[in-house]
């Protein structure tokens, strides 16, 4: 029988897992490219034979996105499976209509062909979009859990931007796992905070094989979600981020709406910052189409650790990449409370942008006087380096999760903004998680 001929449009993470479980070992379909976009440096690589298994001796290349008209018809292509996150919905039906006016179907995967089974509890940490506060969640989730004298495992959705034959299956339990496996500023956003608070990250490229392993170690595993992905593994509770200085996206972004039908406990973030009419927005939302989640409402409170540094200087203040880049978000918790300590003025990086990051800013037209802190390779950061050298500030204010202090020298005064969830109710996440555990047996 004549194989199904498969293109996968991806950006290193759902198009990678979705092969894996799926197309790798089915001898009814032929994958005969990934197609790349959102993170630099994808395209033009090759998924490497060892990953692509036997059917795939040479592995499979990986192209630009703009090129799929092209490769579909020279490939002779039946379908075309999208497997990337955070996108309109009018995004997603662009790229099927692109697909279908060349001739190939167009496909979502969903759970039942995507989600594998673990053998130990598992909770799911998801958002509705990038930049929602998953992260802060998943941290207090695995924090909890801990506290109850339970071996907790955090696996972090995929940001493979190495060589993928090396990243098969990491473990993140020191700072010197980050240097080993050569860690993006992204990378160490989400696994530096895991790591400080005592919690092994499991992450890497084939989620089959991570699972394996971090089963061996876990009574209960953490699935830390990436943008706003659905989980790689079904989920024994799924706790789904919304963020109401974006109200109704839970409703217009893919695949965030999925996460948010398919949620038994939304928590609505930044309660305290958003506008108390988009609160209650996001609130009907939830109730039209997820009546039996239960909802939390939780602040972001914001601190700074020299705010005597911001208040009447010239700020330049940098975020969050991933947040401010397809998260689309003009700003974060650096320009916030930048703002409310009183800084004199937030000074604009864009005239003394260099390289990738005066790209970013071409790409992204909606950010505004921020610096996204996107660094995802060597080169990247050096140029986020030059960037901040240029730019004329009396001070620094640093917004990311991380703290970049760490990875490159700046020579200007320097203020730190953390933020934690703080959940204000109706119920707790401790409560939450309670009734979880003696429902799976574990308490």
């Amino acid at each position: 029988m004549q194989k199904i001929k498969v293109i996968i449009m991806g950006a290193a993470g759902r198009d990678f897992h979705n092969f894996n479980v799926y197309f790798r070992n089915n001898d009814a379909y032929e994958v005969v490219a990934f197609t790349a976009t959102q993170i630099p440096g994808i395209e033009g690589r090759t998924y490497p034979p060892e990953l692509a298994g036997p059917n795939y001796p040479n592995g499979i290349p990986i192209y630009p996105e703009e090129e799929l008209p092209r490769l579909i018809k020279e490939f002779d292509v039946d379908q075309v499976v999208f497997a990337y996150s955070d996108v309109s919905h009018e995004y997603v039906m662009h790229k099927a209509s692109v697909a279908l006016a060349n001739g190939a179907d167009f496909r979502l995967m969903g759970p039942k062909t995507t989600m594998l089974k673990a053998k130990v509890p598992l909770v799911s940490v998801c958002a509705v979009r990038t930049g929602s506060g998953k992260s802060q969640t998943s941290r207090q989730v695995a924090k909890i859990l801990r506290s109850k004298g339970l071996k907790v495992v955090v696996i972090r959705h995929p940001m493979p931007y190495g060589d993928l034959r090396e990243q098969i299956c990491e473990r993140f339990a020191s700072y010197e796992d980050l240097d080993k496996y050569k860690c993006t500023i992204e990378e160490r956003e989400e696994y530096e905070p895991h790591i400080d608070n005592g919690i092994i990250v499991y992450a890497g490229v084939d989620y089959g094989e991570i699972l394996r392993e971090a089963e061996k170690e876990a009574d209960v595993i953490v699935w830390d979600g990436g943008n706003n992905d659905l989980p790689f593994y079904k989920s024994d509770l799924h706790i789904v981020v919304a963020d109401p200085h974006r109200a109704g996206n839970e409703l217009t972004y893919y695949p965030g709406e999925t996460n948010l039908r398919m949620a038994n406990v939304v928590i609505i973030n930044k309660v305290d910052t958003a506008d108390p009419k988009n609160v209650e927005a996001v609130k009907e939302n939830i109730r039209m189409v997820n009546p039996n989640a239960k909802i939390l409402e939780a602040a972001s409170p914001i601190t700074a650790d020299r705010p005597e540094l911001i208040k009447g200087k010239k700020v330049l203040v940098i975020e969050d990449g991933p947040t401010l880049t397809h998260g689309n978000m003009p700003y974060g918790a650096g320009a916030i409370i930048s703002k409310k300590l009183g800084a004199s003025e937030i000074v604009d990086p864009r005239p003394y942008a260099v390289g990738s990051i005066k790209e970013t800013y071409k790409k992204y037209t909606h950010l505004g006087a921020i610096l996204p802190a996107v660094g995802y390779g060597e080169r990247q950061i050096a140029e986020l380096k030059e960037t901040i050298d240029k730019t004329p500030c009396d001070t620094v204010v640093i917004g990311t999760p991380i703290d970049l202090r760490r990875v490159m020298t700046i020579d200007k005064p320097t203020v730190r903004v953390k933020y934690e969830l703080k959940v204000l109710g109706p119920t707790t996440l401790e409560q939450i998680l309670e009734e979880f555990l003696r429902k799976s047996g574990k308490l």
